[in-house]
């Protein structure tokens, strides 16, 4: 039963996903269409993948420091869970768990500035543009600063945008603009097993697009038009995040393509090439530098004070 739940969702979303991760989700499609199941090593090499993820993940949010809330973006991007978990192996994360965790270090008087550590592929567009909106806000309350450690692809990409700074490391890569969505058609293997499905709908257009039968020219526009609304979501997003014209996301930053760390920055797609810890420490030296501002901000107004009192 979860198996083919998951095969809905895989059909059914659109995904802001890099090209590679579709191929191999696709390619367990296929072995779950066919009854086949994973090898015990394959099952082996997810867990360990997942181990190492999760590990991670616990370090990097216990590594606030001088400030400095740490949230990690790691795996595939959902809206509310660990739903693909089994399809994308080393695991995913809920934009709105991690929703949560911007507000608690929003609402966290020793928090200063707020770090987003992603390594992602993109995932689901599901909650990706409420999330994007929320960072946004965010900014005009504590500084929120993304760093590519070491990929922010897609719909990670249009997350890591919204910040007021973006970084990508020195081995990183970040892009992958661009939405995509599929369409299985079982019909000929069914029949070859002698199974004809029969579906019983209401409403002209409940089971367009079934896996059972190949895809139509109407069912295909839709299915596209779906798609290019979301595109232009994601180029938008992108467009106010870094600043630039909507046409700038569309015709350059790879068109689609992830680019690595010198590339990007050449397309304007992040703000420097840096390690975590040469960000983090960015970061502490931008906070002493505002905390002198504010000094001073606080000393030049008492002089002024100071003035219109012996005048008066």
């Amino acid at each position: 039963m979860k198996t083919a739940l998951l095969m809905s969702e895989f059909l059914s979303t659109p995904w802001a996903l890099m090209p590679e991760r579709l191929s191999a989700m696709a390619t367990v499609m296929r072995r779950w269409s066919a009854g086949g199941q994973p090898s015990d090593e394959t099952m082996s090499a997810i867990q360990a993948d997942r181990a190492v993820r999760e590990a991670r993940r616990q370090a990097s949010s216990g590594m606030s420091s001088g400030g400095i809330a740490v949230l990690p973006l790691y795996g595939v991007v959902t809206q509310r869970g660990n739903m693909v978990e089994d399809v994308s192996g080393p695991g995913s994360v809920s934009t709105q768990q991690f929703a949560s965790a911007l507000r608690q270090a929003l609402a966290d008087d020793t928090v200063s500035q707020i770090l987003i550590d992603i390594d992602s592929p993109g995932g689901s567009v599901y909650g990706v543009a409420e999330l994007a909106d929320e960072i946004i806000s965010a900014r005009s309350q504590k500084p929120v600063v993304a760093l590519a450690n070491s990929l922010a692809a897609s719909a990670a990409y249009w997350i890591g945008c919204a910040a007021s700074e973006l970084y990508v490391t020195p081995g990183g890569e970040v892009g992958s603009i661009g939405v995509w969505q599929a369409h299985f058609d079982y019909s000929q293997a069914l029949a070859a097993e002698g199974v004809a499905p029969t579906l019983i709908s209401a409403g002209k257009y409940k089971v367009e697009g079934n896996p059972y039968a190949p895809l139509d020219e109407e069912a295909q526009g839709f299915m596209q038009s779906r798609v290019d609304d979301y595109y232009a979501a994601f180029t938008k997003g992108v467009a106010r995040g870094r600043g630039v014209p909507i046409a700038q996301v569309r015709d350059g930053m790879g068109q689609g393509r992830v680019l690595g760390a010198d590339a990007a920055l050449a397309q304007n797609m992040v703000d420097g090439v840096a390690t975590f810890d040469d960000v983090v420490r960015k970061m502490r030296r931008d906070a002493k530098g505002a905390g002198k501002a504010s000094v001073n901000r606080l000393a030049q107004a008492q002089r002024a004070l100071a003035i219109v009192g012996a005048v008066a």
